[in-house]
């Protein structure tokens, strides 16, 4: 899981928007300041020019190794889009009758219903810690819709208040977030089977920040207060 924010990605630029939900994948590229290159081979996994040229390696290798094939090889663009297409629709996604065995329609809701409950707890007690009382966090989750590959989940808390625009999060608010959404009964890759199965990458959940309660508010000037200490 990636957190989306100021201090988690060096080309910050992106993270500017003008409506919600923000949405990154396919339509820029994120450079984390951190993290391991478990994390960069997954972000460089969805470059989709590189997928494609990592398809083409064989019509490379071919003509290399074998001077009577170079011509019929190089010479073969249908079988190049052939495998390419076969390549992105067949390994790295899964079919329409895939999808819909990747779980089962109760199970999907009893997900989902788990992580709206999770992501609204996590919000509420991130806009206590920002003294947030008006308006509306969204937490909206992206998934990349690639299979058959470890699941690529952007994470980020955005607000219409007072403009469009992703929120600040500082260690606090990310350990909230990293302890808060996913654990051993709620997986990323729980999320991603239920969003194949509705084909649908990206979760937008909301919760009115005036819907805080004052002992949440509380506890969280009292965290501020102890941290400070």
């Amino acid at each position: 899981m990636l957190i989306v924010t100021d201090a988690t990605i060096a080309n910050r630029g992106v993270l500017e928007t003008r409506s919600l939900p923000k949405k990154f994948l396919g339509r820029v590229q994120l450079v984390p300041h951190r993290g391991g290159l478990r994390l960069w081979a997954r972000l460089i996994v969805e470059i989709q020019i590189l997928r494609y040229l990592s398809a083409l390696l064989p019509f490379v290798v071919i003509p290399l190794m074998s001077r009577d094939l170079a011509l019929p090889v190089t010479q073969a663009p249908l079988a190049m889009l052939i495998v390419i297409a076969f390549v992105e629709m067949k390994v790295l996604r899964l079919s329409k009758a895939g999808r819909a065995r990747a779980v089962d329609a109760d199970e999907a809701a009893r997900r989902l219903d788990a992580l709206a409950f999770r992501a609204r707890a996590t919000l509420r007690r991130i806009a206590a810690r920002h003294e947030i009382a008006e308006g509306a966090l969204r937490l909206v989750i992206e998934q990349s819709e690639l299979a058959r590959i470890a699941p690529l989940t952007l994470v980020s808390v955005q607000t219409d208040q007072p403009v469009p625009l992703l929120l600040s999060l500082d260690e606090g608010d990310r350990a909230i977030l990293r302890d808060g959404i996913f654990d051993a009964e709620l997986t990323e890759r729980d999320l991603l089977a239920v969003n194949h199965r509705d084909d649908l990458y990206i979760r937008d959940i909301a919760q009115e920040a005036r819907a805080v309660s004052a002992h949440a508010r509380l506890a969280a000037a009292l965290e501020k207060r102890q941290a400070a200490g």
